[in-house]
């Protein structure tokens, strides 16, 4: 029997690897799979360091061990699955995004930090509140940081579509019909800018992890992962 290719399943900003509750026994199959909390998120542990893409593709690093691997990417952790596609080829197979944000200006982050304001989300939406409290040991931390993240993103965005255009894996770009935080524009963009990209648009689908199919997604991932060997 062969050996099953090693899957790291990537959260997005604000979020955790409890996330893929759902969508890991539908994959088990077919892959190893790894989840991870990202420094500071969930379960991990608290550092000094602030949110960075580079930190986090260090965090998803140490935790896939020495294995060549593919990675999922949800959001902000598409963008850190691209960031290790293009810094750690050797060890980088397939890589797989979904409703990852690439269009990165001032305009836009300053647009994107004003939803991470913590007494604004307490006050309006309380319930959401209780679900970062219960997810991470510093909710508002993670909110403080990770507005930090994007405006730093805003001012030097990592993975322009020049840059993009350097990654030699094979990509796809997924995005949800019905996202109103990412662009379709901006998807084709970079699925345009890829060597080896495809892009792949999911029916009734919105941008909030929890609303996403499991099994819409979980086969589409199959799907590209299994199909043939890596580049």
């Amino acid at each position: 029997m062969d050996k099953k290719h090693c899957l790291v399943l990537l959260h997005g900003a604000v979020g955790a690897k409890s996330q893929f509750a759902e969508l890991v026994p539908l994959l088990e199959s077919h892959f190893e799979v790894i989840t991870l909390d990202f420094e500071g998120h969930g379960t991990a542990d608290l550092t000094d360091r602030p949110f960075k893409i580079e930190h986090f593709a260090e965090n998803a690093l140490n935790m896939a061990g020495s294995e060549k691997f593919d990675v999922f990417g949800y959001s902000m952790g598409g963008y850190v699955a691209l960031y290790l596609a293009l810094y750690q080829p050797e060890r980088v197979g397939r890589v797989f995004t979904l409703a990852t944000k690439f269009d990165w200006t001032p305009v836009t982050a300053e647009k994107e930090v004003k939803l991470l304001d913590a007494d604004k989300i307490l006050q309006k939406i309380p319930q959401y509140a209780q679900t970062l409290q219960a997810t991470h040991r510093d909710w508002r931390m993670v909110l403080e940081k990770t507005r930090a993240l994007l405006m730093g993103l805003g001012e030097r965005n990592l993975l322009t579509p020049d840059v993009l255009a350097q990654i030699t894996q094979p990509v796809r770009i997924a995005i949800g019909d019905r996202d109103s935080m990412v662009s379709l524009e901006e998807s084709i963009v970079v699925y345009r800018a890829l060597k080896l990209g495809e892009l792949q648009i999911l029916p009734a689908t919105p941008h909030p992890f929890d609303k996403i199919s499991p099994s819409l997604l979980a086969d589409a991932i199959i799907q590209f992962c299994t199909r043939g060997n890596w580049a």
